[in-house]
């Protein structure tokens, strides 16, 4: 399943109680679909850089969510719900495009060694000391 990050900015005025109501609604909705909720990040309220118009009245400021979660990849039209939902000033769903799951990592024919060994060069080390001692000397 591949990660999403689900970004929603809600009203400023929204309460608490009716935050978390929303952010479980589509908690609920990623496991009802066999997906994972791995985070739920707050930024708090946001400066927007321009007004965003709704029917009661122009906000200038939003709280920021984020959600991410691993869903099946039809999960994104099975959002539109938010569409109607009126504590949303903008909600958006963005794919994670390198991600990989844990079984697909194992599957892969990369040799890490070559990269750990360029990591801890031990001999590059010792060349460094040798020509420290050397610019010592003179």
């Amino acid at each position: 399943m591949p990660l999403y990050d689900c970004m929603m900015l809600l009203k400023p005025h929204v309460r608490k109680e009716s935050l978390i109501e929303l952010v479980s609604r589509v908690g609920k909705h990623v496991y009802q679909r066999n997906g994972v909720l791995t985070d739920l990040k707050s930024y708090g309220t946001v400066q927007l850089g321009y007004g965003i118009k709704k029917l009661d009245g122009r906000y200038y400021q939003g709280q920021l969510m984020q959600m991410t979660m691993m869903t099946p990849p039809s999960f994104n039209s099975e959002l539109h719900y938010l569409n109607k939902e009126d504590r949303l000033l903008r909600w958006i769903l963005v794919k994670h495009r390198d991600f990989k799951s844990g079984g697909e990592l194992f599957k892969e024919d990369d040799d890490f060694s070559m990269i750990r060994s360029g990591m801890y060069d031990v001999d590059s080390e010792e060349d460094d000391d040798e020509e420290e001692e050397e610019e010592e000397e003179e």
